[in-house]
């Protein structure tokens, strides 16, 4: 395993905390914290032992406050472009894995941080938790995909409007536009429902949570068919060990023992 100087990497029982770990910095995302991030997802799709991922920030300010402004005052066009795409990539592969991924957000997501928990899959909101796009103050705009994902996920209007405002919503607003699935009270309440959920998702065929999550990106790709994509899944879905022992333990009454084969 990398040892890593800005982030935290703990394999619990299956389950990674992977931790932003910039306290000082209100763990705001630059290039290496990014590299840093892409390096363990690498480890992630590899490691068989994992079966789904919880990324928080450290401390309990922030679940990560931003892209480091210094590092973003010094682009250009040209670097500028590819410091978006670089950091479209990262997100992309953290929005692709087959694991479920987790965002626990304890505190400000801004910016980045914003960008990065709506790369996973479903977001969990500690109850000071808050959300924003506001790279308009900086004469920029998102772009590690916020203008892409926050429509996705909250609709043309009200995405519209954050990013053309810059404002902040809370933890409860946010889940009310269906940006967040659960608000909880605390960081310790919100591991513990992210844990929950991923254990249920654990009992489940990993293949076929694994092309869920194909079929459900799939909606948001111009160059795809999702219902082809769909169909596809579920007719290889039919070629796998988990699909025989998934039916045939229905049918006998019993507990599934799915392996992933």
């Amino acid at each position: 395993m990398t040892a890593y100087s800005n982030i935290l990497f703990e394999n619990k029982d299956g389950i990674v905390h992977l931790t932003i770990n910039r306290p000082d910095k209100l763990n705001a995302l630059n290039i290496k914290t990014l590299e840093e991030i892409k390096d363990a997802f690498e480890n992630i799709y590899d490691d068989s032992s994992i079966q789904g991922v919880i990324i928080t920030g450290a401390g309990e300010k922030a679940f990560v406050a931003g892209a480091d402004i210094s590092e973003i005052a010094e682009l250009s066009e040209v670097n500028a472009r590819k410091f978006s795409e670089n950091g479209q990539e990262i997100f992309a592969a953290i929005e692709n894995c087959h694991k479920p991924v987790i965002a626990l957000v304890n505190g400000f997501a801004l910016g980045g941080g914003c960008e990065l928990s709506m790369a996973c899959h479903m977001r969990v909101a500690t109850a000071n938790a808050r959300f924003g796009q506001p790279e308009v103050n900086l004469g920029i705009i998102p772009g590690y995909g916020g203008t892409q994902r926050l429509t996705q996920l909250i609709g043309k209007a009200k995405s519209l409007e954050l990013n053309m405002t810059g404002d902040m919503i809370s933890a409860e607003e946010a889940k009310t536009l269906g940006l967040v699935n659960h608000v909880e009270v605390d960081g310790e309440s919100a591991i513990a429902k992210c844990e929950e959920i991923l254990k249920k998702i654990a009992s489940k065929a990993p293949l076929a949570i694994g092309l869920v999550i194909d079929c459900v990106n799939a909606v948001y790709n111009e160059q795809e068919n999702g219902y082809q994509t769909e169909a596809n899944s579920f007719a290889a879905c039919t070629k796998t060990a988990d699909f025989k022992e998934g039916t045939q333990a229905f049918l006998e009454k019993r507990k599934a023992n799915f392996k992933g084969e």
